[in-house]
């Protein structure tokens, strides 16, 4: 698909009756909280003007989407029902994640709401004029230049992620960060700063070195200067469990317990949500969480999350798992 188009989309109702609308959000891949903003702002922004409305908003710590806008909010009178012109996010690039959401009415029970995605690549129709860090410069790590904004500390092992931005001739910035957007990473030296698979940066040493990003032939360079604890300290590893499969309304509990630390210090958890309609999990940084398993006409797939940390704030490689849920 192109940034800024429109597309036609529907759903096929099924064997649901009392149907009452369907959203249609986008999210980037990899995006962690899937959270549906209010009914009121959500309709503002169903209405919006695509060249102004954002369909995500971001994180001021992270800079990753929290809140989730419809880009389409339809009911059975649209044409065609339920679907419609479906407006591909002006800044959208790379690999998306794009999620239908029912609403059903069932009486005096409420409503109940089951969901559809699928994922799709977009690209903007225009070329790219420049790609850059969007970061302090140079980029200060460690004990000179502490920066909760990305949750830097001072250890060896740390894993952290930098927002990397390009404009295009259309005059929209859009975020570039993402692998899947064509972006590489090279690091000046591996001893120091080491890329990651899914744009990770790994610190493994001090000194200084630099961090270049390239992106359809435009490049970026970003010195940096690493000072942090030199105790050595092997990064844990994580183990988010088996995939499996449950039933609909039953209790699911996601096992982290393998994950390990090499030198066998205590792990933080932190588990989160990457793929299927928003569920609500119980104990997201212990080892074990839990959660029940939403209804579903058809069988559907969520995959989780998991990041492990020790305790002297060396990250893990993110793992996942699938959840398969059954009607």
């Amino acid at each position: 698909m192109t940034s800024g188009q429109a597309v036609p989309v529907e759903v096929e109702a099924g064997r649901e009756a009392g149907l009452v609308e369907v959203r249609y959000y986008w999210y980037p891949e990899q995006t962690e909280a899937l959270v549906e903003q209010g009914e009121d702002r959500a309709g503002k922004a169903s209405q919006g003007s695509m060249a102004t409305e954002k369909y995500w908003q971001k994180d001021s710590i992270t800079g990753a989407p929290v809140v989730a806008l419809p880009a389409l909010t339809s009911t059975v009178d649209r044409v065609p029902p339920y679907g419609g012109a479906l407006p591909v996010p002006p800044d959208a690039i790379g690999r998306m994640r794009l999620l239908a959401i029912a609403d059903i009415s069932q009486g005096r029970l409420g409503r109940k709401t089951v969901f559809d995605e699928v994922f799709v690549t977009v690209q903007p129709a225009v070329d790219l004029l420049s790609i850059d860090f969007e970061t302090e410069k140079p980029l200060q790590l460690g004990r000179t230049g502490q920066s909760s904004a990305y949750g830097h500390v001072d250890s060896l092992g740390k894993i952290f992620e930098l927002p990397v931005v390009g404009e295009f001739a259309d005059g929209v910035m859009r975020p570039l960060s993402s692998p899947s957007t064509g972006t590489k990473y090279s690091s000046g030296d591996d001893h120091i700063l080491k890329v990651l698979p899914d744009g990770l940066l790994q610190i493994v040493g001090n000194g200084k070195t630099s961090l270049t990003v390239t992106n359809r032939g435009k490049q970026a360079t970003l010195d940096v200067r690493v000072e942090v604890n030199p105790e050595a300290n092997e990064p844990p590893i994580a183990d988010a469990g088996a995939a499996k499969t449950v039933k609909a309304g039953a209790k699911v509990r996601l096992n982290g317990l393998q994950s390990r630390d090499p030198e066998g210090e205590a792990l933080f958890y932190a588990w989160s949500q990457v793929r299927g309609s928003k569920v609500a999990m119980l104990d997201v940084n212990m080892a074990e969480p839990s959660f029940t398993a939403p209804y579903v006409s058809e069988t559907r797939t969520f995959r989780f999350k998991l990041r492990v940390t020790d305790k002297k704030g060396a990250d893990s490689v993110p793992a996942y798992v699938d959840v398969t849920v059954e009607p």
